[in-house]
């Protein structure tokens, strides 16, 4: 992220040729005090028998009853031509500039894209062995995750469900055996934009909606350049404006594999869930049953082009038109994906253990990993500069995205 320079900055140092310049604002009378009528021609006398002399002494003339001589109009002149800059130079160290206007908003914003580097953070995923050694075999893969929407094309203030056009999940995977640090997440380049037609989530065990990858290997500039705002030209209706898409909520996610099924395990870090999460379905704790199509198959969704996998990934279809969801297949724009509700406020059936993982001693549960993992994120959010942590790990500019709201 861009720097900004500190309000503490030091006070430049201040020039020996205008030191008289600045004292005579601020300080005191000389100690000498007020000068005579007397003392104060013969002051004069001498500065204009003087007055090429270099070292031009100042006199201070507190009375205003004559004009300044010749030598202290030098210095005055000087003093005044200089100042402006002086006062400019030392408005740039302090940082007193204006730096929120929108030409510097612009720059830091262009400066955001350009340099996608400036959000990496080493520090805040750390690898480590014996977190690696601990993990249950069956979580598949870990991580981040956001929930986002976007309103309908021409609402900018949506007030319920009915003005949403389609509802988004991120998943930004991290290596198993990783803790989280401190920090915004850096940018793997590994991030997938996973698209909601119905724009909401199963609410009860009945509900089975489908779901689609929409942008797979994203970095975090192309995530921002898809839920940015933008314009189109109709023929009826002229310019029509696309709101930029906004978040709902941040926390952690786990992919885990029971016998018969795989699941999205969740629970969510910030921020404390109201009536805009209900809706969308979103708990503090919820999991899913997920499972991706055979592309071989007919699907009552047109998304213009199949998923082109690979050899190894079609073949683990083998002839069903449904298998439980691997994350590679996440790598892979139009993968078609089926979410069927299964945990509404818990992690349900996707924190049960695997039966070699019992006779493992050293083994944790897959609930243990995912509340260390939500530890881990509350306190890294909490010391993140940024009040909204998706603000801060995205990259996103409160100019361009709405911030995350609980209420409609």
């Amino acid at each position: 992220m861009p720097t900004t320079r500190s309000k503490s900055s030091p006070k430049p140092a201040t020039k020996a040729g205008t030191k008289r310049a600045s004292d005579s604002a601020t300080s005191a009378p000389s100690k000498r005090g007020r000068p005579s009528k007397k003392e104060k021609k013969e002051q004069q006398e001498i500065k204009e028998s003087t007055k090429d002399n270099k070292d031009n002494v100042k006199v201070p003339d507190q009375t205003d009853k004559k004009p300044e001589k010749k030598g202290d109009q030098v210095d005055a002149d000087k003093d005044r031509e200089q100042k402006p800059i002086k006062e400019e130079e030392a408005k740039e160290k302090n940082g007193e500039k204006t730096a929120d206007t929108e030409e510097a908003k612009e720059a830091v914003k262009e400066e955001q894209e350009q340099k996608p580097g400036n959000l990496k953070r080493s520090e805040s995923v750390v690898k480590d062995e014996e977190r690696e050694a601990e993990i249950p075999s069956n979580i598949l893969e870990k991580g981040i995750i956001y929930f986002f929407f976007r309103p309908r094309v021409g609402v900018e203030d949506p007030h319920s469900i009915s003005d949403v056009a389609r509802g988004f999940i991120v998943l930004r995977p991290l290596p198993l055996g990783a803790k989280l640090g401190e920090g915004t997440l850096e940018d793997l380049g590994n991030a997938r934009l996973l698209a909601l037609p119905k724009k909401v989530l199963p609410k009860s065990h009945r509900d089975r909606f489908w779901a689609f990858v929409e942008k797979a290997s994203s970095s975090i500039k192309d995530l921002r350049e898809q839920f940015a705002s933008s314009e189109h030209e109709t023929k009826t209706a002229g310019t029509r404006h696309v709101p930029a898409a906004t978040p709902v909520a941040e926390g952690v996610y786990a992919i885990t594999s029971t016998p018969r099924a795989s699941h999205l395990a969740y629970q969510t870090t910030y921020p404390e869930l109201g009536e805009v999460q209900k809706e969308f379905g979103i708990h503090e704790q919820g999991s899913y049953i997920i499972s991706v199509k055979n592309p071989k198959f007919p699907s009552p969704v047109s998304l213009g082009k199949t998923a082109e996998y690979p050899e190894d990934l079609k073949e683990k279809f083998r002839d069903l038109r449904w298998i439980p969801l691997q994350p590679e297949f996440l790598d892979y724009v139009n993968t078609q994906l089926l979410l069927i509700g299964e945990g509404l406020g818990t992690l349900g059936k996707a924190i049960e253990e695997e039966g070699k993982d019992l006779k493992e001693e050293g083994r944790e549960t897959p609930e243990e990993e995912i509340e260390k993992l939500e530890d881990e994120d509350h306190i890294r959010v909490a010391h993140l500069k940024q009040d909204d942590p998706v603000f801060a790990d995205l990259g996103l500019s409160s100019n361009e995205y709405q911030k995350m709201q609980t209420t409609w």
